[in-house]
């Protein structure tokens, strides 16, 4: 099974046909963050889901007190890069609302179940980011 630096090098190089299908057939883009304070780009494997037009991602760490460093660069600069398989664009990242998450929530719980569990172990609210195509 592939994660960290080593899936992000096999998913570039094969344009996702190693790295996209993860655990079961899960879904996993790259998500690439500028650090908010190397100003280095940050390639991040991510699971993600769909929401119209938008993809999904969601800021677990597995459930720690604390957010993912990828999360904590978007709130600096929140345009991203992003590949799924072949097709890589620009986006905007963005935290879901209150009134979104329910929903979308859900749509990435169907997708990872252990997220709910993520949930039950922080008092953190782990946030739904939309990925927003731009280019």
């Amino acid at each position: 099974m592939l994660f960290g630096q080593e899936h992000v090098r096999r998913y570039i190089e094969t344009d996702g046909e190693e790295g996209h299908d993860w655990q079961d057939g899960v879904p996993v883009l790259i998500l690439t963050t500028t650090g908010r304070r190397s100003g280095q780009e940050r390639p991040t494997p991510l699971i993600y889901g769909r929401h119209g037009d938008d993809y999904l991602v969601v800021a677990s760490k597995g459930g720690a007190p604390e957010p993912p460093a990828w999360y904590l660069n978007l709130s600096e600069h929140p345009d991203v890069r992003v590949q799924v398989k072949a097709d890589r664009f620009n986006a905007r990242a963005r935290t879901a609302t209150a009134e979104e998450k329910p929903e979308l929530w859900r749509t990435m719980a169907e997708i990872w179940p252990a997220y709910d569990e993520y949930q039950g172990k922080t008092e953190r609210d782990i946030p739904v980011v939309v990925l927003e195509r731009t280019g």
